[in-house]
């Protein structure tokens, strides 16, 4: 009975998730900086452009993390998220 129950491991995706959060909302608010920068002269637009690359980390960041935790414990991986099959990667003992 213990075989047909599904164990999640929440903790490995929490993990993951919000590892890639923060690193898509950094990396996509330093573009829109400097972007920001070079593209803008007022302050305002610059801190626009800053806004508008955090909004585009978070959204790109909780669009792969609501597709991680809809994903079987298998498929997770902590530094690549690809919707490529684990089961091609293991060899079957029969």
């Amino acid at each position: 009975m213990a075989e047909n129950r599904k164990e999640y491991d929440l903790d490995a995706k929490w993990d993951a998730c919000l590892d890639l959060s923060l690193r898509r909302f950094v990396y996509s608010s330093v573009a829109g900086a400097f972007s920001g920068l070079l593209l803008f002269r007022s302050p305002v637009t610059r801190w626009a452009s800053v806004a508008f690359g955090a909004g585009v980390g978070l959204g790109s960041a909780y669009s792969d993390c609501s597709r991680l935790f809809d994903s079987p414990t298998a498929n997770l991986r902590s530094s690549n998220i690809s919707d490529s099959p684990v089961s091609q990667n293991r060899l079957t003992l029969a």
